[in-house]
């Protein structure tokens, strides 16, 4: 069965003919000298006293019927001024005009000399209109009408071009003094000027002629009612969109529809048509190709590495890997906030169009140190991409979290102004973001992804939604402390039992790895939410805490410890189950005061105990304050001489001269005259043991001397312990009473 891709392909290429019924545009433009008989030189852009002066020497513009010319505002209210009067001047006119024909006769699909023939300046003032109609061949050859818009300030005036079922509208005012807008079409279209709303539109009229046989638009009739019909069955198993490659190449900055060349112009017409039939959006976008991997250098080894080429060098395997689509544009010519979606394999039309692709840029790396060499490719194409409108959020979703979630969160916002549409779309696109969620580590006291996406829901009241990121994706980790906020508010728009029950699921699914964040949950759920309910919640929180002799015995003992809460996450963790049940916070500091090795005092327990204050469980206030007391009852005497403890293990004889240092009542310093490797080790065994000793290395001499001093750093930290531990007793014995 043949694919959707290869299908669209296939009638794509069988519009092999460039050019439309209409094309249209802006360019750069060498502004003409403008010269009106009874006027005289036309400032641009056009002056307001200057379109008085116009007008007065213009007249109204007729139209015809049949074989008559009438006049009627009711028809078309413009003035007109002949081109027998309007002189066109500048050394630069003549090459833009030439330039404009050949872009115009490109986008209308003809080939050979092609003349533009002046016909008229028309003066659109506010009110100025023309209704639908169709122009008359004025000349010889002529086959077209070309419009071109000097630089007025105006507003409406839109031009509307219809040929066989199919409409383009042209907005043809420019912003930019230096540009000027046009359009072409071929004599059998019908076309309208919409009402110019405020100023004036100074418009030349060219007729487009040829010689030889008469043309007609390009038609693709044929091509594009069967691909309305291949999109209108896009099958519910097929591709989430379709990605079409051109032929030619576009800057980011001439990426839009209007600068579409040859080829790439009708087939982007004919899809344009097809899809507004097939009830599918069409963009235009740009495809980015990143690759790298390793290399292999082919060249003369002989030869200096500054010497080297590109040429030098064979891609060898791909490492990496990217195909994401962005630049976004739509058909209106609007940009389109899409952000960079992925491409799939089964999307790309024609399918292995990407086969053999050259790359736009490439570069290679010699290998240095232990990395080989490595290569990078950049590749880019333009390409038409089109999916069904009902998929439209299936798509969008491909895009990630990073442009679903705020797109998600102005919906919210938008929801108490617009109503149940949007909450409809809000809750479509939720329904897509929990089907492909990416899972990601969350961040210590900032909400996660799934807990930003919860308070947004919250705030739409979709029960559904809130259910399933509560129940999977918070249950499965995707669940830190800066969600807590957002799960208390999300679980009030549900029944209690129901609430509760979450509540446990959530423990369950993360306690093990996340003590304090569950003990925070669990001590602003008792706001809402009785302790009997929240009790079987508490209890699995309890036995997740680590080190039980039973549960985790296989564990190795370093994984062990990496499990073990931070003092803060611990003091929380004791919170909360003290804020359920205070029976609970005591059995587990019973646990913890039981596995002294894993739960230090100092560095855990005291720590924790100190968070709390007042709500500290008494087991352990009381076990902090004997440990406590027992240190400052240890005598603290500064040392009397300068004999400190010979704790070196080493016998080297650098080391043993060292012991004897330390031993020695009388001496202050020693210093020992060595190579740097005897020197290293002496300040390592130092470090390692530790000495009360400082060094320096004295360089007067090769080799040369390691001088080490004696201090009271032991003393010190005595001392400054008996300091913290005096004040930590006194904050305890506080909290008790």
């Amino acid at each position: 069965m043949t694919s959707l891709a290869a299908a669209l392909a296939d009638l794509l290429g069988a519009v092999d003919r460039p050019g439309g019924f209409c094309s249209g545009g802006t360019m750069d433009l060498f502004a003409p000298g403008l010269e009106v008989d009874g006027v005289g030189p036309v400032a641009l852009p056009l002056l307001p006293a200057q379109r008085e002066q116009l007008v007065a020497v213009a007249e109204q513009a007729p139209y015809g019927r049949g074989t008559e010319t009438l006049l009627d505002t009711a028809v078309r209210r413009t003035w007109q001024i002949g081109a027998d009067k309007v002189r066109l001047t500048g050394r630069h006119w003549p090459a833009t005009l030439s330039a404009l024909v050949e872009r115009v006769a490109e986008g209308l699909g003809v080939s050979g000399p092609v003349t533009a023939e002046l016909y008229k300046l028309l003066v659109y003032d506010e009110g100025g209109f023309f209704v639908s109609h169709r122009d008359t061949e004025k000349a010889d050859g002529m086959f077209a009408t070309l419009v071109l818009v000097l630089p007025s300030r105006y507003s409406g005036g839109e031009l509307i071009v219809r040929h066989h079922g199919q409409e383009q509208r042209f907005d043809l005012r420019c912003s930019d003094p230096a540009e000027a807008a046009f359009a072409a079409f071929y004599t059998d279209c019908v076309h309208e000027v919409l009402p110019v709303t405020s100023g004036c539109r100074l418009t030349l009229i060219f007729n487009l002629t040829r010689r030889g046989q008469a043309l007609q638009p390009p038609r693709f009739d044929t091509q594009r009612e069967r691909l309305a019909t291949l999109l209108r069955d896009w099958p519910a198993d097929g591709p989430a969109k379709l990605v079409y490659l051109l032929e030619h190449v576009y800057t980011e900055a001439a990426l839009s529809f209007a600068d579409l060349k040859g080829v790439d112009a009708t087939r982007a017409a004919t899809v344009a048509a097809a899809a507004e039939a097939a009830d599918c959006d069409l963009h235009l976008a740009l495809l980015t190709i990143e690759e790298s991997g390793s290399a292999e250098y082919t060249g003369d080894s002989r030869r200096w590495h500054d010497d080297e080429e590109d040429e030098d060098f064979e891609m060898g395997e791909v490492f990496d890997r990217s195909e994401l689509l962005s630049h976004w544009c739509r058909c209106d010519g609007l940009a389109a906030d899409l952000g960079k979606l992925p491409l799939e394999q089964d999307e790309v039309s024609p399918p292995g169009a990407l086969d053999d692709l050259e790359p736009d840029d490439e570069t290679f790396t010699e290998a240095t140190g232990n990395a080989g060499a490595s290569f990078d490719r950049l590749y880019r194409r333009a390409a038409l991409v089109l999916w069904p409108r009902r998929r439209r959020l299936a798509v969008f979703n491909q895009g990630g979290l990073s442009v679903t979630l705020p797109a998600l969160e102005t919906l919210a916002e938008r929801w108490g102004t617009e109503g149940q549409p949007v909450w409809d779309e809000a809750h479509e696109l939720a329904g897509h973001m929990l089907a492909t969620w990416d899972a990601c580590q969350p961040q210590p006291d900032k909400a996660s992804n799934a807990g930003r996406m919860l308070a947004t829901l919250t705030r739409l009241g979709d029960q559904e939604r809130i259910e399933a990121i509560l129940g999977t994706l918070m249950t499965a980790g995707q669940y830190g402390l800066g969600d807590n906020p957002a799960v208390i508010a999300a679980l009030g728009l549900l029944e209690p039992q129901r609430a509760a029950a979450l509540i446990c699921a959530i423990v369950s699914g993360n306690a093990e790895r996340a003590l304090g964040p569950c003990g925070d949950l669990l001590k602003r759920a008792t706001k809402p939410y009785s302790p009997a309910a929240l009790r079987p919640a508490a209890e699995t929180l309890r036995t997740a805490l680590p080190g039980d002799p039973v549960r985790d015995q296989a564990l190795p003992s370093w994984q062990l410890v990496r499990r073990i809460p931070a003092p803060g996450d611990f003091a929380t963790f004791l919170a909360g189950l003290g804020a359920v049940d205070p029976g609970l916070a005591d059995a587990a500091v019973l646990a913890a005061l039981g596995r002294r090795k894993l739960y230090g005092l100092d560095e855990l327990l005291i720590p924790a105990a100190l968070s709390l204050g007042a709500a500290v469980p008494e087991r352990l206030r009381a076990a902090c304050i004997e440990h406590l007391r027992t240190r400052t009852a240890e005598p603290l005497e500064a040392p009397r001489d300068w004999r400190r403890d010979a704790v070196v293990s080493c016998k080297c004889a650098n080391c043993v001269d060292l012991n004897r240092f330390l031993a020695d009542p009388a001496r202050e310093t020693w210093s020992l005259r060595a190579v740097e490797q005897h020197r290293s080790h002496v300040e390592e065994s130092i470090r390692r043991y530790p000495c009360d000793v400082d060094t320096h290395t004295e360089r007067r001499n090769r080799p040369y001397t390691l001088v080490c001093t004696k201090t009271q750093a032991s003393y010190q930290r005595r001392t400054r312990q008996r300091t913290e531990d005096l004040h930590h007793l006194t904050r305890l014995e506080q909290s008790g009473t």
